[in-house]
């Protein structure tokens, strides 16, 4: 285990003061916002243009940490402000985080895969280690931590239990390679490909292939695509042949023959959502295979080629390749969609800004189905390398084949060259403040409306100016987090089960069309709401998916062939209305409840004979698509003799139903818990309700899922209260015999705040700390005791649930369930959907 103690004979520091406790290192730690474990993190004080690690030393050291990398000696308060702490004086914090990163590599002898590239690196990263999981214990970098910071954080996270490594490397200089390459020290390489982003850091785009290829100077295999020209040469030159096997892939015949590559890929079919590939091997013996990749863009299939290679070179039997290949997922985008004014929505997208990052931004704007005008706010273009001219002619050729209508440029550059944007609204601006200066909402209304731009235009104005609704409370929806828990779901399901995801209730009060179009854009099969006017609004909002309406009502079924919404019937009354309906005119598709055992809605057993006759009497008028039934306990252990009295009902009851039908039909039992607890039962298909959003609700797995919604308001005010003294309506806070610092929260009960939350029941979390609540819930406010807080101020956040303060946790405090507590989060409280 590495010490404190050891780190001045790896970084060339000297300690100022050694703890005086044993100081082993578990954690390194940059921001002193992110504070969750104190003991044996260690803090690296950074610098840069903006900030500067030493000023919040005091803020850590209450907070419980007490090891510290240091740059100046000359710390807030000098050293002895800080008892039983330790401190190391480095030249460079950077340098000395990398070196710990670099010695920590060094102690595990495992393969490792090193990726970099001008774009791609994430997705072909996360690819990579879905299609090499069944094999291996993966360590990969979190997110796109590719950078000099991200990188070592990688890294630190290997450990005994894992048997390959997958890292990026991202560079946007040169130099910045060498140092990344002693982080990560591969034995495989990937080149992604090399394009646009970052050249402005480099003298050509030569000068940036050789500093990327450092990277792989001491690998065993490199996997890139031979036909990116400077990629192919550079690696032929730098690499030696003795140590380094080049394993590429082309897509040109003539450069197969020449032996220049070792697969040849040939494009063989095309859809709107796959490629068939035909993939020819010349060595060890010539072999020839076809692949369906399940993607139809060109980033994703050449990101998806990449693995194939890998895949090929470890001997996996192809069919085992097709396999893994069916079940990748694409990867959620670094962006944050929020309501805005006049019933717009706001793509935010600022991660990089190059063409490349444009066009993937652009990618994200077509998969929004709403109907209305798409917008797209857009800066200088500051990442390209490119002269003006032909920076902004390649950037206005991709906005039509977007369905871009109107481009609102903003800075010299691209004001300058407005004339390439022809055939497109266009309105220019020379800074950011102009335009908000001439800013009219009515301007826009019901559109889509991307906002992309460098971090020196300052967009977040922007951004703000849209927003729909001022509260300081707000629900952050991860979207990246959704996208997890649907493929941990996704994983558990056998070969062809199709997959239903419930949307009701406002999508458990995440927002229904933000998660129903991304369960669209992840290819699920069915979506279901609870009435009728659900539907309809999806549908408003371009969702296409097939959409089950759980409680129609015959006022609805106009609506329900308008909308192609198919109803679940329940029961003799409903289908009678459905079917007299029926009669008069084409209606959708019906699904039929049947009662099992939870004795709220649905056709029971001994109904089975009458409903097989209506049904066959009725055959030319109605279709069914599914049966379904509901497990009563399937969230409970308890109850699994009972639910699988249940199961073996619904065996018997819908053979039943397909005979009369004569023809098969979906069967679906199984919700979030019964997936889990239920492998055996999944018949063809699920339906995933709770699980979507964060609650393992089985229990058998409550690590496994990432919490997707996160409740977040503002310190409106801070009092400091004498001895003695009551707080809120009815005096309900009661007094204490001590002062106390009360601070008011901008959240009640009408922003879905459980009262029973109210005279200590429930806690908030400020500052890394948790804070009781005070008196009762208001309608729009309540109070929390802040007094062991002392850094917290007005404006500071507060989470009410989230990662910090689980719903699991606060469902219990006041006896009810984490369901209750996501439907009662109020429509007025904004929502800003994030996906990294």
């Amino acid at each position: 285990m590495l010490q404190f103690s050891d780190l001045p004979a790896l970084t060339g520091g000297t300690l100022l003061q050694l703890s005086s406790a044993p100081a082993p290192v578990h954690r390194l730690l940059l921001d002193s916002r992110q504070v969750t474990m104190p003991a044996g993190s260690v803090f690296f004080a950074l610098r840069g243009p903006q900030h500067d690690g030493h000023r919040y030393l005091p803020e850590l050291y209450q907070a419980g940490v007490r090891l510290f990398v240091v740059a100046e000696a000359a710390v807030p308060g000098g050293v002895g402000a800080y008892p039983d702490a330790g401190f190391l004086l480095v030249p460079d914090t950077l340098a000395a985080l990398q070196a710990v990163a670099a010695d920590h590599r060094r102690r595990f002898q495992l393969p490792v895969f090193g990726i970099t590239g001008s774009n791609g690196k994430t997705i072909v990263k996360e690819w990579l280690a879905q299609l090499l999981s069944p094999d291996e214990l993966i360590c990969k970098s979190p997110r796109s931590y590719n950078s000099q910071v991200g990188v070592p954080l990688s890294v630190w996270e290997l450990n005994e239990t894992h048997t390959l490594g997958i890292f990026e490397a991202g560079i946007s200089e040169p130099g910045e390679m060498e140092r990344l390459t002693r982080i990560i020290q591969p034995t495989l390489g990937i080149f992604t490909n090399l394009g646009t982003a970052h050249d402005a850091g480099f003298a050509s785009a030569a000068e940036k292939v050789t500093e990327k290829m450092h990277l792989f100077e001491d690998v065993d295999t490199l996997f890139y695509c031979a036909d990116h020209a400077l990629v192919h040469a550079a690696a032929r030159q730098q690499l030696r042949p003795a140590r380094t096997i080049l394993s590429a892939w082309t897509r040109q015949r003539a450069r197969f023959d020449a032996q220049e590559a070792d697969l040849f890929v040939a494009i063989h079919e095309a859809s709107a959502d796959r490629t068939v590939v035909r993939v020819e091997r010349a060595r060890p013996r010539p072999q020839e295979y076809t692949f369906t990749l399940p993607f139809a863009d060109e980033p994703s299939v050449e990101n998806a080629l990449h693995g194939l290679a890998v895949l090929l070179w470890r001997q996996v039997p192809p069919a085992e390749i097709q396999r893994r290949l069916d079940r990748l997922q694409p990867v959620a985008m670094r962006l944050e969609m929020k309501q805005a004014l006049n019933d717009c929505y706001v793509l935010d997208d600022t991660y990089n800004n190059d063409l490349a990052g444009l066009r993937l931004a652009l990618d994200a704007l077509t998969r929004q189905p709403r109907r209305g005008r798409r917008t797209l706010i857009l800066s200088d273009v500051l990442e390209s390398g490119l002269g003006g001219a032909e920076l902004y002619a390649r950037a206005a050729a991709l906005l039509p084949a977007h369905g871009v209508d109107r481009l609102i440029g903003i800075g010299p550059d691209i004001s300058q060259h407005g004339a390439a944007f022809q055939g497109l609204a266009t309105e220019f601006y020379p800074d950011t403040q102009t335009f908000l200066d001439a800013f009219q909402p009515d301007q826009f209304r019901r559109e889509t409306i991307l906002v992309k731009g460098a971090r020196r235009y300052g967009f977040e104005r922007i951004v703000a100016a849209f927003q729909q609704k001022i509260h300081g409370t707000v629900l952050e929806v991860n979207l990246d987090a959704l996208v997890h828990n649907l493929n941990f779901y996704r994983r558990r399901l056998q070969p062809g089960v199709k997959l239903m995801v419930m949307v009701k209730a406002f999508a458990y009060g995440s927002g229904s069309y933000e998660v129903a179009n991304l369960l669209e854009f992840h290819r699920v099969d069915y979506v279901a709401v609870a009435y009728a006017d659900e539907g309809v609004e999806l549908r408003q909002h371009g969702i296409s998916l097939p959409i089950m309406v759980m409680n129609p009502s015959p006022d609805a079924f106009q609506k329900l062939r308008q909308y192609h919404l198919e109803p679940e019937i329940y029961s003799f009354e409903r289908l009678h209305d459905y079917l007299r309906a029926a009669q008069e005119q084409a209606l959708p598709a019906i699904h039929l409840k049947l009662d099992t055992g939870m004795r709220r809605l649905g056709f029971a057993e001994e109904d089975l004979p009458q409903l097989c006759q209506v049904l066959r009497e009725h055959a030319a008028h109605v279709r069914v698509a599914s049966a379904l039934t509901h497990l009563a306990g399937a969230d409970e252990a308890q109850h699994n003799d009972f639910s699988r009295q249940q199961l073996a009902a619904f065996q018997r009851m819908a053979p039943r139903l397909e005979a009369a039908l004569g023809y098969p039909i979906l069967l679906h039992a199984l919700n979030s818990a019964g997936i889990v607890r239920f492998p055996e039962a999944q018949h063809s298909m699920v339906r995933l309700g709770i699980g979507l959003y964060g609650v393992e609700a089985s229990g058998q797995q409550p690590d496994a899922l990432r919490p997707v919604s996160s409740l977040r308001t503002t310190i409106s005010q801070i009092k400091t209260l004498p001895a003695g003294a009551t707080v809120g309506y009815g005096r309900r806070g009661q007094a204490a015999d001590y002062e106390r610092r009360i601070a008011t929260l901008a959240i009640g009960y009408a922003d879905g705040y459980d009262r029973r939350f109210g005279n200590g029941v429930g806690e908030v979390v400020i500052r890394g700390q948790r804070a009781p609540l005070v008196g009762n819930v208001c309608m729009d406010m309540c109070m929390v005791d802040v007094t062991g807080i002392p850094q917290a101020q007005a404006g500071d956040s507060a989470v009410v649930f989230g990662e910090e303060l689980p719903l699991t946790e606060l469902a219990g405090r006041i006896g009810t369930i984490p369901y209750e507590l996501l439907t009662n989060v109020s429509e007025r409280v904004k929502r800003i959907f994030i996906a990294e």
